[in-house]
């Protein structure tokens, strides 16, 4: 096969032994060389390509944690707060009043045939002040249909009164995750899975199964093309018969532009089944989808008041979150799927649910001892000194969601976390001072996919109102772009094939019109990506 030769500004490799470097050779897919031109002639015959002769490359970004439901939601009505670009670069405008989220649902409802159903997601009750977002409000816009609202945590959906009723929800007062109003009755918020399911049932339409259509699976490859991503998370996936034929038709396609892993929910399944199922598709695994890991959804989201907290709890006094399974159904997931020798992916966003996972993990190890079980936390947004000392005796890893700073900062500082708990939110110096393994994401489509943006708030930790929350936690521009290529491979078990410009991996690359650790800090999140460069090939239609 031919060799040819990228010509850049300024390589930055992510290779400890050769940091940087201005051109790299490419044959079958793999990189072939890295260094200076003069050293090429060395290979042989080869194409030097110059048309990034006057920019920087790095390794292909890796996104440890977004869904494929990135790729589905834009099928629905966007509802939130900040401004956000679809995939066809087209801006949404963010709906910041009651009043504005009520006349878009009136819009999207007259575009929709008499009675289909209406479904918007991204809205974020905790940006407004009073009430929750209820069934009465949405009933004032839209009574005419069912109307579902998904919160922008994806732990919480909001309907209306019709689709309260459609559900039979609206006779199942006192169940978890159903909430109620003041005499006693559903209020139409469901908090969690079990609770949402029933929508989910009743419309035949299971948001999160979205993921087995060919058209979402292609959608969110074009957004993390555009994103600078070359390898990509759905890391919720139920991994049905559907789904599974479905990721391995897209991949399969030469022009599909990343690689993907998707993680086995482990709530679609019982733990011995989950076991049986995962390594079945372990062994379809190929050069563009990888299989292996274990989802586990334990707690729900902070600023949805579903995190389970350590006391004192929430800031303003709202009641502690719930479960997703029982603690104990939770720790028999960690030991079946750690004694079966996969990789567990663990979310857990309250401190609370981190400590439980420390201590089903350190008692599953104590039992089944491995070597390098490479288990990731997820989120673990306040997760405390402590626990991260635990967390690297236990030689865990870490995943962090950095863009809730931004989102989500000013929230937590004045209600759900206070003061002194909101300078430790993702605390990723503290993390990295420990040697933990760490990467942050985006968790998209809860925020938009976007690995300079995350490093950005990595480095930056200001909320949207410009407040840093946490200076000693944050991490220099390197730092954070290690943690948006290398150590997120890493907790993927795939830092030996991506992640970083070496021989004999994978030429995946990302394209960028200024050097990041050039430009001033705050300026990182404003860098473009040019194209994308997967097994050597070019994807420049960004």
């Amino acid at each position: 096969m031919s060799i040819t030769v990228y010509a850049a500004k300024r390589i930055l490799t992510m290779n400890p032994s050769q940091p940087e470097a201005t051109h790299i050779a490419v044959r079958d897919g793999r990189v072939l060389s890295v260094g200076p031109l003069a050293i090429m002639a060395e290979l042989g015959e080869y194409r030097l390509d110059q048309r990034f002769a006057e920019n920087i490359i790095l390794p292909g970004f890796v996104e440890g944690h977004s869904h494929a439901l990135e790729g589905a939601m834009w099928r629905y009505l966007y509802l939130g707060y900040f401004d956000r670009v679809d995939p066809d670069a087209v801006n949404w405008p963010g709906a910041n009043s009651i009043a504005a989220m009520q006349q878009r649902l009136r819009e999207g409802a007259a575009l929709l045939p008499v009675g289909e159903p209406l479904v918007a997601w991204g809205f974020d009750p905790v940006y407004f002040e009073g009430e929750r977002l209820d069934r009465l409000t949405l009933d004032a816009a839209v009574s005419d249909r069912p109307v579902i609202v998904m919160h922008a945590s994806l732990h919480v959906m909001t309907v209306n009164t019709q689709m309260l009723e459609q559900s039979n929800l609206d006779q199942h007062a006192g169940i978890e995750g159903i909430m109620l109003d003041a005499d006693g009755q559903p209020n139409g918020e469901l908090q969690e899975m079990a609770a949402m399911h029933a929508v989910f049932e009743t419309l035949g339409l299971n948001l999160f199964e979205a993921v087995s259509a060919p058209s979402t699976l292609q959608r969110y490859g074009k957004v993390a093309r555009n994103a600078g991503v070359t390898t990509i998370t759905d890391l919720y996936n139920p991994l049905t018969d559907e789904g599974i034929a479905a990721l391995q038709e897209v991949t399969a396609a030469e022009d599909f532009p990343v690689r993907l892993v998707p993680a086995m929910s482990a709530l679609a399944w019982t733990p011995e089944q989950g076991v049986e199922r995962l390594q079945r598709c372990m062994e379809l695994n190929s050069d563009k989808l990888h299989f292996g890991l274990v989802k586990m959804m334990t707690d729900g989201s902070i600023q949805g008041y579903t995190a389970r907290m350590k006391w004192p709890y929430y800031h303003d006094g709202h009641a502690n979150g719930i479960w997703n399974a029982p603690p104990e159904a939770l720790r028999k997931m960690v030991q079946v799927y750690h004694q079966a020798g996969l990789q567990l992916h663990i979310h857990t966003n309250g401190d609370e649910a981190v400590e439980l996972m420390l201590d089903a993990v350190e008692e599953a190890l104590d039992i089944w001892p491995r070597s390098d079980p490479r288990h990731t936390l997820q989120h673990c947004q306040v997760i405390d000194h402590a626990h991260l000392r635990r967390t690297a005796k236990l030689g865990l890893c870490l995943n962090m969601f950095a863009n809730h700073i931004y989102y989500w900062g000013d929230i937590h500082r004045r209600r759900t976390l206070g003061f002194e708990r909101s300078r430790r939110l993702e605390p990723l110096a503290s993390a990295r001072r420990l040697g933990i393994p760490t990467a942050v994401h985006s968790d998209a489509p809860v925020t938009p996919l976007g690995p300079l943006f995350t490093a950005w708030c990595a480095v930056m930790r200001e909320s949207a109102s410009g407040d840093v929350l946490g200076e000693h936690e944050r991490v220099t521009v390197a730092e954070a772009l290690e943690m948006i290529t290398l150590g997120a491979a890493y907790t993927l078990r795939l830092d030996h094939q991506v992640g970083s410009l070496e021989v004999g991996k994978f030429a995946d690359m990302v394209v960028l019109d200024q050097d990041p650790l050039e430009v001033e800090p705050a300026q990182l999140r404003h860098i473009a990506v040019l194209a994308t460069v997967l097994g050597g090939k070019v994807n420049a239609d960004t």
